[in-house]
């Protein structure tokens, strides 16, 4: 086989990663089978080095030591704790007790708890079917309208993916070579936007369809005055405690995000413990949620790796470029079909998924273009954000369904989330538009570069080993 094969081969490889994923394979397994293939594939055919492959075990333990990865359980096990400690339902209560005389308030406690519990827990599925549980009920209880019922409540839960301390920020950071601390202080503002653009629509609605979502009447609203306000104080400043504990160290630069992690799970223990609501059968499930969920992340890193190795051996890296290269419009072209890339893949991809297979393609070219990595990283979470948002495969969406009344069909939670899935959208072109919004200050100036260079000669060593192995 000549070059013309090679040239052939890997995007027949991307292609049967395709296939791999439509056939219901998991993704790890799929990644590193298909890599170990086209491996073998390249070997016979001459068209592949196999002393690539001796790097394998050095870049699997890599992922191993990798201190950034270390944040994930910890985070994770801080949200799973704080999700079973009951604290979701004492915020949604009080908060809801403080909007209820307005229209629309169970909407507005709604989204600052989906708020307050993404800055805390950082875990999706957690929030919405908490939130679901609890608070779906009460708001078709008092009149709201389904759609926007169920929209509120999925579409807050998302936050959790954007909103530090998310976990995929985390990846994303890894997978750029980025300060995970950077990529935390650069989604605060495009996080806590979608907050007030989810008010704001909330309240447009209260405006034009004041029927869907009425006030909370008298009789609901139980606590006033010192009483309120002793629940307020009770209810409230642990969890921004915690979060300052968390996310504060970490912003001043007292402590790693792996580190703040750590004090988060400590306190979310602290917290569930001063509650009286962490038993043996809690702490038990809280663990074993950890370790699969930390277990499904690395096992995707380790298939990823393989695949990405392999890809690069048979000059996979140089075909994407050249995909690219043919784009019109220099970096904006690029960053515009990167986006709608991932929105795409979204349909059908989990976040993680996208992260290891998307980013490693297209970060090396950003890197080249010169555009900043914590831009660059931010904007792909706003966008993956949507995964969760997607008629008919958005997670939130599933995760709604299954502890929704039988009264809420499933076109009723599509059509409720596609107003919030556009103003996600809606967020990812203002990232685009305005890099200051992420960086506080000018991005790199990448104006000059009109097309993308094909003499990328990037070192996949350099870039896919943690900093101590470069």
């Amino acid at each position: 086989m000549d070059a013309a094969s090679l040239e052939f081969l890997a995007p027949l490889m991307f292609l049967g990663l395709v296939v791999f994923l439509l056939l219901g394979y998991p993704v790890a397994f799929a990644l590193a089978a298909n890599g170990l293939l086209f491996a073998g594939i390249g070997i016979t055919a001459g068209l592949f080095d196999i002393s690539l492959l001796q790097a394998l075990p050095e870049r699997v333990y890599g992922i191993v030591a990798n201190p950034t990865l270390l944040a994930i359980p910890f985070f994770a096990f801080m949200g799973l704790i704080l999700e079973r400690s009951g604290m979701a339902e004492d915020l949604l209560d009080t908060i809801g007790q403080l909007f209820g005389s307005l229209r629309g308030g169970l909407a507005y406690a709604v989204i600052l708890v989906g708020g307050l519990l993404a800055a805390t827990t950082g875990v999706v599925a957690a929030t919405v079917i908490a939130m679901g549980l609890i608070s779906l009920p009460v708001m078709l209880r008092y009149g709201y309208d389904k759609r926007l019922a169920s929209g509120v409540i999925a579409a807050s839960g998302t936050l959790a993916q954007i909103i530090p301390p998310s976990l995929v920020l985390i990846v994303l950071a890894d997978q750029l070579g980025a300060s995970v601390g950077d990529m935390y202080k650069g989604a605060l503002i495009p996080g806590l936007a979608l907050v007030g653009l989810y008010l704001l629509y909330v309240f447009g609605v209260t405006l034009f369809r004041p029927h869907a979502a009425p006030a909370m009447p008298a009789s609901a609203r139980t606590l006033h005055g010192s009483a309120l306000l002793l629940r307020v104080l009770t209810t409230l400043v642990p969890p921004l405690v915690l979060i300052f504990l968390v996310l504060g160290t970490i912003f001043i630069g007292v402590a790693t995000p792996t580190e703040g992690g750590a004090m988060g799970a400590a306190g979310a223990l602290l917290l569930a413990v001063a509650r009286g609501r962490l038993s043996r059968l809690q702490l038990t499930q809280a663990m074993d949620s950890t370790t699969r969920l930390t277990a499904f992340v690395i096992f995707i890193l380790i298939g990823s790796t393989i695949f990405t190795l392999v890809f690069r051996g048979l000059d996979g890296d140089v075909w994407v470029e050249h995909l690219f290269n043919q784009l019109p419009g220099g970096v904006l072209g690029f960053l515009i079909v990167v986006n709608l890339m991932v929105f795409a893949l979204a349909f059908f991809l989990d976040f993680f998924e996208i992260a290891f297979i998307v980013v490693p393609l297209v970060g090396p070219i950003a890197t080249k273009l010169g555009i900043d990595p914590i831009w660059f990283g931010v904007m792909l979470a706003v966008n993956m954000q949507t995964a969760f948002m997607h008629p008919p495969f958005g997670f939130a969406l599933f995760y709604l369904k299954s502890v929704a009344p039988k009264s809420i069909r499933t076109a009723d939670i599509y059509r409720g989330a596609i107003p919030f899935l556009v103003i996600q959208l809606f967020m990812v072109a203002v990232v685009l538009a305005f890099p200051q919004v992420v960086l506080r200050d000018a991005p790199p100036d990448a104006s000059s570069v009109t097309e993308i260079p094909i003499d990328i000669d990037v070192d996949p060593d350099a870039y896919y080993l943690p900093a101590e192995w470069r």
